[in-house]
């Protein structure tokens, strides 16, 4: 009865989320409504579990959040994104709508934007593109899943987005782990998702679907407006992994940092500077580019924009995207407490017995899944199973950092459901709808939870790194 119910909660957030209801107000509602066949009493159960477990969410991870959305708005009033788009799309020519789109979605992504906050830069350059060659609009948010949602946010080596970060917190890695790995499996499901993509763009062309009239977040992006030059603009990118390579791997950071907060008690203190390593890098990256983004386009800004209003419009951004993900990590919370989760993760420890890679990707697909997010899914999981996992690998003799990428990888899986908060805010962004265009976002998921599977595999046959 209470895996049951755990499955009508998830098929009712499903579809709460479909209908486009905030997860934010509904991913408690839901999470009770199966921890009450648990004899949970529910104020506890809400103030005491849901919200303890997305307050250290919201603890460890919310300096990301914040910097990477104030970083996206900088990028987009100064211009420099525009800059970077327009080169790309000159360069590639706009006949490959798709692949220019794609390109600077994994420029923007890996030069440390945050992938919640670079739909809102890049979907005017990917109307207006797409509009010119006429194709579906409706194929946007797959593209932009595609370009944002895959290689640069888990599997691409130094990537600084959150997915790659949170296991660096669990296994001790560092967001470097099994680069060459990483890199072959991203490319391929780059490709894999282009071609994809291409295919149903040639399937529109043949039935004499274009654009499409549509009138919801039309944007017109002004060729007239000045942007600063794309070298300059590529430069904020390139300190982001710049300065969090230095400080992850050249700087030598004192191990007792941390040790005066520890004995002052206070609650959720790091375990030792090597958990946090990481996230302090990206956090001082992120902040050296957006001081330098504010440097070199304040000048290039429009009138009606102050830099003030940009920064601030970037801080309360942030809040969005950290809330709906750290109710999503309250939801899943909620329901791995519960003793039908119980059963439902026995029943998965049998599955690639013998094979624990496979485990990792299975139970970190399900927590996705079922959180409709990557981070909090994989959160979740590195919490509840990252010793049993890293003592099963080291005992077959597969490193750690190898466990890190295919936990990463698998959270950009079945986290695309149609409550994950990233596709919720792409499609209102985008002016679109789950009945319009989720077929094809989830044709690109697809392709993600493949891959996993895939590295996996390529691991045992090759033991690459």
């Amino acid at each position: 009865m209470e895996v049951l119910m755990i499955i009508i909660s998830l098929a009712l957030l499903v579809t709460i989320a479909y209908r486009g209801f905030s997860v934010i107000l509904f991913a408690p509602v839901c999470a009770l409504v199966a921890a009450s066949m648990a004899n949970y009493h529910l104020l506890p159960g809400y103030t005491e579990l849901f919200m303890g477990k997305a307050v250290v969410f919201v603890k460890s991870f919310f300096p990301v959040f914040l910097l990477g959305a104030v970083f996206g708005k900088i990028m987009e009033e100064t211009g420099m994104a525009r800059s970077i788009a327009g080169i790309v799309i000159k360069k590639l020519g706009k006949d490959k709508a798709i692949l220019s789109v794609l390109a600077v979605c994994v420029i923007l992504a890996y030069g440390g934007v945050s992938v919640y906050v670079a739909v809102f830069a890049i979907y005017p350059f990917a109307a207006a593109v797409f509009k010119e060659a006429n194709i579906p609009k409706k194929l946007i948010p797959a593209v932009l899943v595609a370009g944002l949602l895959t290689m640069v946010m888990d599997s691409a080596p130094g990537t600084p987005q959150l997915q790659n970060i949170i296991p660096t917190v669990y296994l001790g890695t560092t967001i470097y782990a099994a680069p060459i790995l990483g890199t072959i499996c991203g490319t391929a499901t780059l490709v894999l998702c282009y071609l994809y993509l291409n295919w149903r763009r040639k399937v529109a062309e043949k039935t004499g679907e274009g654009y499409g009239n549509h009138t919801l977040n039309e944007t017109i992006v002004d060729p007239d407006q000045p942007t600063p030059p794309w070298y300059l603009s590529v430069l904020p990118l390139i300190t982001v992994l710049g300065v969090s390579f230095y400080l992850s791997f050249v700087f030598t950071w004192d191990t007792t940092l941390v040790e005066p907060f520890q004995k002052m008690g206070l609650p959720l203190t790091a375990k030792s500077v090597k958990n946090v390593v990481s996230i302090w890098s990206l956090i001082i990256g992120l902040l050296v580019a957006i001081i330098l983004a504010c440097v070199l386009g304040r000048k290039f800004m429009s009138k009606s924009v102050s830099m003030k209003a940009a920064l601030n419009a970037g801080a309360i951004g942030s809040l969005l995207a950290i809330m709906n993900t750290a109710s999503e990590v309250g939801y899943g919370s909620v329901i791995s407490s519960l003793p039908g989760f119980t059963e439902i993760a026995n029943s998965l420890y049998g599955i690639g017995a013998g094979m624990p890679l496979v485990n990792v990707a299975i139970m970190v697909n399900v927590l996705a899944a079922i959180t409709g997010s990557a981070t909090g899914g994989l959160g979740i999981a590195l919490e509840i199973f990252s010793q049993h996992w890293l003592e099963t690998t080291a005992a077959a003799g597969i490193p750690a950092e190898v466990v890190h990428r295919i936990a990463s990888m698998a959270a950009g899986g079945m986290d695309t459901l149609p409550h994950n908060g990233a596709i919720i805010t792409t499609l209102a962004i985008c002016g679109l709808t789950h009945k319009e265009s989720y077929k094809d976002i989830f044709g690109v998921t697809l392709l993600k939870f493949a891959m996993a599977f895939v590295a996996v595999f390529l691991y045992m046959l090759t033991g690459i790194v």
